[in-house]
């Protein structure tokens, strides 16, 4: 892209008449005009970059920043909450002086064009947002989506994925402790790779992303920047997939885990040092990003030196150090007598440091080209008032027939044979069978504070090894589900996530997402996405927990056809002894199984619907926040006062997938029985929210359902643990042995 003579700022105002590659770099006609109108003359070639970059979809939310607002205006009071949207990740107090930083974030496009490189770097992203708060981090979770389990691509995709995954986070040493895997065909072409992480740090370590003080020095330090993902995710995220056009698809960046393993060191032995001002990690747009919303943030101006940024590439123009997505990078704001210490830190932990400019008193960020200057402009016009959108939006005319074609109609099993193939069926299909094959490729216990992982319902670290205090985290989205109704799917993957916290014990605190949807231009996506925001948003206001950060993936889809809508909620939360968690897999013969909740006749969207009729329709199980806030609370309660030695969410499957993978985890069968005014088919596989399957011992049998009685819970017993195989009384009987083949043979057949 370089041009001679210099495209400077003097040069771009006395040559108004250059065409400019605007629509090549992803700017429409009217934003470019709008760059013009801002600057009062063409912008250089460089500026054309920087605001290319930025004001794309995935930089901007130009898209959705109009439905986003409601996480503000709907925000829950909440004590926890430190730092909220905005910042790189949020923060929230989890008592006892420390605070913890989570968020999730996807690299979705990335991972179907390079699917190892894809995913190693959307978890490098996300580390290095939670560095750049100020934190530890301490671990990784992955929400992953993929087609079919059974098309050839998928055996291209997902073990490149996982292993980009893996070999990442195994050699930063973060454990792994959650994620889900989904399969559906409406992934085939648009994988999705959500990556989270947390971390662990004291309040007063809370670190942000400003640029402030005349004079401070402003140091880009990690790898030498090259020529890898220019305008990658910034561009590749704002684009759908289309066969006709490969320019879209420029090179991934390319990860080095071991280097961001040094940078996480010497970043947090300058910050124990108090050497810095403001922070800010080299994510999607780099340099053009990092430079732009630190001025903005900040109470000056900037002025940057971009031939002093360190190049593994020499022949790299300046448009392409701008947009440049070259990994493990950070920059710095450092006061000029701390400069020296800061650079020494660098050095010892082999990182290269370099001061590119300094912070000024004006309100200009003024970029320099050997001399010349290519960059003039008012930061904030960059970072953070691109273009917005309010695009129109309007419900599909294909929902009504959607929700017309209810799973009423579709034959259910006539006697207990049929069950129990069905039951086989279900427990061995690829969305409900054990996805062992995957997560094993993870390092789960890697630092040994890791307490739970999957398969548990949440993955749960202990931060303060002499208290016990920890945090637990899970993450849930069913796009089917949000494709009947997108308002309630967003609320049923909330509910999900904050019922899996508060099965395994912990008290849900506060929310991050990451939502992941269609074409914006497509009024239909539109429309799920605003229902989905707004589902949300009442969601989390009804629940206390507020949303503390995200991320929006838009354009997911194969030419026309988008993906099904997919909200992901990751829901954190706290617990004071790790020592009382509660697992899923049974403990000992004897106790009793009780269903608690209420169990209807809701089979539309559900993995019955799906593995036994191939089919979607209807409308998905209604949603009662306020059974969730009360189920979560006695779920808590009896954990905390050892009234249950197994609790186990109800969702995917229903009933009859919980009590397996709590059998299989246990070596530990069960005797189930229909309890008055159900039948064995709507107990067995009914998907109702706001249920969980729990396993009292008989001593504490009277206490808690005692409890549940006062607070109005319901709670029918259904069973109890014993034997070697899951028996529904007058039914059917599964020995544990013919389960596990089914449960455990499905995946690695399918890609080993």
């Amino acid at each position: 892209m370089s041009r001679t003579p210099l495209d400077t700022v003097e040069h771009a105002a006395e040559t108004p008449d250059v065409a400019l590659p605007w629509a090549e770099l992803g700017l429409k006609k009217d934003e470019y005009e709008r760059v013009v109108e801002i600057l009062g003359r063409r912008p250089t070639g460089a500026e054309l970059a920087m605001y290319s970059v930025m004001w794309s979809e995935h930089c901007s939310y130009k898209s959705s920043k109009v439905h986003l607002r409601q996480f503000g205006e709907k925000a829950p009071h909440s004590d926890a909450l430190l730092v909220g949207i905005g910042e790189n990740a949020g923060v929230v107090d989890v008592g006892q002086g420390y605070a913890v930083t989570f968020k999730v974030e996807s690299h979705n496009h990335p991972s179907y064009v390079e699917p190892y490189q894809g995913a190693a770097t959307g978890v490098g992203g996300i580390v290095r947002d939670i560095i750049a708060m100020g934190a530890r981090p301490v671990a990784v979770v992955d929400p992953l989506r993929f087609g079919a389990a059974d098309h050839p691509d998928t055996k291209r995709v997902l073990p490149g994925v996982v292993a980009g995954i893996g070999g990442y986070g195994n050699c930063l040493g973060l454990p792994n402790i959650g994620g889900e895997v989904v399969f559906d065909a409406c992934y085939q072409g648009n994988p999705l790779v959500n990556a989270g992480a947390i971390g662990v740090m004291r309040h007063e370590d809370i670190h942000l992303a400003k640029a402030s003080g005349a004079g401070n020095k402003v140091i880009l330090y990690g790898a030498r920047t090259g020529g890898d993902g220019i305008g990658g995710a910034s561009i590749l995220a704002s684009e759908t997939f289309d066969d006709a056009k490969p320019s879209k698809r420029p090179a991934v960046q390319v990860g080095d885990p071991f280097q961001e393993k040094l940078l996480i060191e010497c970043t947090l032995e300058a910050f124990a040092e108090k050497l810095v001002v403001g922070i800010q990690d080299l994510g999607a747009a780099g340099l053009s990003c990092a430079t732009s919303e630190l001025a903005s943030n900040g109470s000056g101006g900037m002025r940057v030196v971009l031939d002093d940024v360190p190049l593994r590439d020499s022949t790299l123009s300046p448009e392409e150090i701008l947009m440049s997505e070259s990994q493990e990078r950070m920059c710095a704001v450092v006061e000029p007598e701390k400069v020296d210490r800061f650079l020494a830190i660098c050095e010892k932990w082999d990182v290269i440091a370099t001061v590119i400019g300094e912070v000024t008193d004006g309100d200009r960020l003024e970029i320099f080209w050997y001399g010349g200057k290519i960059v003039d402009v008012d930061p904030r016009t960059v970072a953070h008032d691109g273009p917005v959108y309010e695009r129109p939006y309007a419900r599909p005319d294909w929902q009504d027939a959607l929700q017309a074609d209810t799973a009423a109609t579709l034959a259910r099993p006539a006697d207990g044979a049929e069950l129990r193939a069905q039951v086989l069926q279900l427990v061995g299909s690829p969305n409900q069978a054990s996805k062992s094959w995957i997560t094993s490729q993870y390092d789960h216990f890697v630092q040994g504070n890791t307490v739970l992982a999957q398969p548990e319902d949440s993955g749960m670290i202990r931060i303060d090894e002499e208290s016990g205090l920890g945090v637990a985290i899970a993450t849930d989205g069913n796009g089917r589900f949000a494709k009947l109704d997108p308002y309630t799917g967003a609320q049923l993957a909330l509910a999900e996530a904050y019922r899996n916290v508060a099965t395994t014990g912990a008290k849900p605190l506060a929310v991050s997402d990451c939502l992941n949807f269609g074409s914006p231009e497509d009024p239909a996506v539109m429309w799920q996405f605003a229902e989905a925001v707004r589902g949300l948003a009442d969601g989390c206001l009804q629940l206390g927990t507020p949303v503390t950060g995200g991320n929006v993936s838009l354009y997911n889809q194969t030419g026309e056809v988008a993906i099904h809508p997919t909200p992901v909620v990751a829901v954190l939360g706290v617990i004071d002894d790790v020592a009382r968690r509660t697992p899923v897999a049974f403990q000992e013969d004897g106790q009793l199984l009780y269903l608690l909740g209420d169990t209807r006749e809701e089979f539309d969207g559900s993995a019955w619907s799906q593995v036994v009729h191939e089919h979607l329709g209807g409308l998905p199980p209604k949603v009662d926040l306020e059974r969730e806030r009360l189920l979560g609370e006695i779920l808590i309660s009896a954990s905390r006062d050892g009234m249950v030695d197994a609790a186990h969410d109800l969702s995917d499957g229903g009933l009859i997938q919980a009590v397996v993978e709590s059998a299989l985890l246990g070596g530990k069968g069960a005797r189930l029985i229909v309890p008055d005014g159900l039948d064995a088919f709507t107990l067995l596989f009914s998907e109702s929210a706001g249920r969980a399957l729990v396993a009292v011992p008989r001593s504490e049998e009277l206490r808690f359902t005692d409890m549940c009685g006062a607070r109005g819970l319901p709670a029918t017993r259904v069973g109890v643990v014993d034997g070697t195989s899951v028996e529904l009384q007058g039914e059917f009987e599964l020995p544990l042995d013919e389960l596990r083949a089914a449960h455990e043979g499905t995946i690695p057949a399918l890609l080993a």
